[in-house]
C-alpha cells in the first residue's frame, strides 16, 4: 500500500470514528418529506447536480455527501427545521456564500445543509447612528453597495464579497484588509438573531451601541462558525464614508524594508491609515500573468509589493500626509519605487492586485492555505523557512500575502500543474508550520477560522486544555445532541 491510500484510509477511519461516536443519525427519505412540509424550498436527489454546489467548498479541498439542501426563508423556518433535526437527531451544517477556505460549511458525511442564502432581507438603516439590520444571507457586495448609497460603509471587506454572505462573515469572524482600520467583528456587531439547535428563538438584537446588562451573549455566537446556533440577522456599525480615500502602490527590495515602511506609515499617516498590504515577488510573479503590475524593475518585480491605503475626511490634510510618509520613505531607502492612484479607476486596478491573490493561485495548482498571525519581527521568517524545509520539493512554491498591518500572514503553498494534495508534500507542512507559528507566540488561524481543517489543533497548537474544556461545556449547553456543524471546531475525543 503507497503512502497516499494508507493516508486517505487513516483519514476517513477517523470520520466514520468521529461519527459512530456520536448519536446523530443519517437523513431519510421519510425526513425529506418531513422537511418539504416545514418549509418551500428544499433541494433533494432530484436535484443531484444542483446538490453538488452545496457539497463542495471554494477550495475544492473538502466534499460532502449531503442528500438534502433546505433553503428556509424565515427565522420560523430555521427554528422549525432545527427543531424538527434536533429531536431526530440528525446533523445541520449551516451553509453562507461557501466562501471559507477550512471546510467549515460543508458536511463531513451526509448532513442536512442549511442555506441561508435567502434570508437576504434589509431591514431597517439608521442613518444618524449608523446601524445596519439585515438578513443574514446578504450578499457582502450588495450591503457594501446599498450602505455607500447612503454615505456609509460596511466595517469588513474581504476579496470574497461578491459572494459571501454576511451571516458566514460574523459566524467566521472574518477579518480582511480593514481590520486595522475599523477592528474586528466584534467591535463592530451590535445585534443578532440567532436560532438554537432545540428551535427557539434567541433575540439579541439592538439598535443602541452601549450596553453593559448581563452577559453579552451575541459575542459567543460570532466566530462559532455555526457550532452553537444559527445566526439569521445582525445589526451592524457602518461609519461613515470618508470624504478622501488615497492608494499608493509601493516596492521594496527586503521584507526589513518593509517592515521599517509601516511603522514609519503609523508614525506618519497617523488617524487616517486604513489598509497596510504586501505581496512578495513569487505571487507577484503569478498574478502579472493576469494583471498589469503598476510598477516593476526591467526583468523583474520587486521583492515585495506594498499597497497603502488612507480613508480621512480632508483631501488636502490627507494628501500632505501622504506625501510626507513617501518622501521620508524614499529618502530612507526603505522603498525604491512607487505609484499613487489618481483616480478611483486605478484605486480599484490595484486593489485588484491583491484581491486577485487567492483566485489566481487556485487557477494554477493544489493549494496548501495557512492563515497565520505572527509579531512583526517574526512575520516573514517563517516563510523562509517554509522554503528551506522544501528544497527537497522544488516542485513545491511558497508564495506570500497578507494583511502585514496586524500581523495576519497568508502563507500558500502550490503545486503548478498538479491539482491533488501530494502527500510528501504536506508531511513536510504540517504539523511543522504549526509547531514554527507556536514557537513563535503566534496564531495557526488569524482570520479563517478552524472547520474541518485546524480543529484537532485546538488544544495541541491552539489555547490550553482547559480552554478547551470549557468550550465543549459551552458547545453541550447549547447543543447537547451536537446537531450543529459536527466534527468542526471543537476537537474531537478521539
Amino acid at each position: 500500500t503507497n503512502r497516499f491510500t494508507s493516508t486517505s484510509c487513516a483519514i476517513i477511519n477517523i470520520v466514520r470514528r468521529r461519527l459512530a461516536s456520536t448519536s446523530l443519525r443519517s437523513p431519510t427519505a421519510k425526513d425529506f418529506q418531513e422537511l418539504s412540509k416545514r418549509i418551500e424550498k428544499v433541494i433533494t436527489t432530484d436535484n443531484s447536480q444542483t446538490l453538488l454546489k452545496y457539497n463542495s467548498d471554494w477550495t475544492g479541498h473538502y466534499q460532502g455527501r449531503s442528500r438534502v439542501v433546505c433553503q428556509p426563508k424565515s427565522t420560523e423556518e430555521v427554528a422549525s427545521i432545527l427543531k424538527y433535526c434536533n429531536e431526530e437527531k440528525i446533523g445541520v451544517v449551516p451553509q453562507a456564500g461557501n466562501t471559507g477556505v477550512v471546510g467549515g460549511s460543508v458536511p463531513i458525511h451526509d448532513e442536512v445543509i442549511l442555506s441561508l442564502e435567502r434570508l437576504d432581507g434589509i431591514f431597517s438603516f439608521d442613518d444618524e447612528n449608523g446601524i445596519l439590520t439585515c438578513g443574514s444571507g446578504c450578499v457582502l457586495q450588495n450591503l457594501q453597495d446599498k450602505v455607500a448609497a447612503w454615505g456609509h460603509l460596511m466595517p469588513i471587506d474581504l476579496g470574497a464579497k461578491g459572494s459571501c454572505q454576511i451571516g458566514g462573515n460574523v459566524s467566521t469572524n472574518a477579518g480582511g484588509q480593514y481590520y486595522y482600520r475599523f477592528g474586528s467583528i466584534h467591535a463592530n456587531i451590535i445585534g443578532m438573531e440567532v436560532v438554537l439547535p432545540d428551535g427557539s428563538i434567541l433575540d439579541l438584537m439592538s439598535k443602541i451601541q452601549k450596553d453593559n446588562t448581563g452577559y453579552d451573549l451575541k459575542h459567543l455566537f460570532v466566530g462559532a462558525e455555526g457550532t452553537l446556533g444559527v445566526i439569521t440577522k445582525v445589526a451592524i456599525r457602518c461609519p461613515r464614508l470618508p470624504a478622501a480615500r488615497n492608494v499608493a502602490f509601493l516596492g521594496c527590495e527586503s521584507f526589513d524594508m518593509v517592515r521599517k515602511t509601516l511603522i514609519c506609515a503609523k508614525e506618519e499617516l497617523g488617524e487616517i491609515l486604513a489598509a497596510f498590504e504586501f505581496m512578495d515577488e513569487q505571487i507577484l510573479d503569478h498574478v502579472g500573468n493576469k494583471k498589469k503590475i503598476p510598477m516593476k524593475r526591467v526583468d523583474r518585480n520587486y521583492q515585495f509589493c506594498i499597497l497603502v491605503e488612507t480613508q480621512g475626511s480632508n483631501g488636502e490634510h490627507d494628501l500632505a500626509k501622504l506625501e510626507s510618509f513617501l518622501e521620508k520613505s524614499l529618502t530612507s531607502g526603505n522603498i525604491v519605487d512607487g505609484i499613487v492612484a489618481q483616480d478611483m479607476k486605478q484605486v480599484n486596478e490595484m486593489w485588484e492586485i491583491r484581491e486577485s491573490c487567492n483566485p489566481i493561485i487556485r487557477e494554477i495548482g493544489y493549494n496548501y492555505k495557512y492563515d497565520v498571525s505572527l509579531s512583526l519581527s517574526d512575520y516573514y521568517d517563517i516563510a523562509e523557512e517554509m522554503r528551506k524545509r522544501l528544497a527537497t520539493k522544488p516542485e513545491a512554491i511558497v508564495v506570500n500575502w497578507g494583511h502585514v498591518i496586524d500581523g495576519n500572514l497568508h502563507l500558500n503553498i502550490v503545486t503548478p500543474g498538479v491539482f491533488s494534495v501530494d502527500e510528501q508534500v504536506k508531511e513536510l507542512i504540517e504539523p511543522f508550520i504549526f509547531e514554527s507559528v507556536v514557537r513563535r507566540g503566534g496564531s495557526i488561524s488569524a482570520e479563517h477560522g478552524l472547520g474541518q481543517c485546524k480543529n484537532n489543533y485546538l488544544g495541541k497548537y491552539a489555547k490550553t486544555e482547559d480552554a478547551v474544556k470549557v468550550m465543549k461545556s459551552l458547545k453541550k449547553i447549547f447543543d447537547p445532541n451536537g446537531i450543529m456543524n459536527p466534527g468542526k471546531f471543537l476537537p474531537s475525543d478521539e
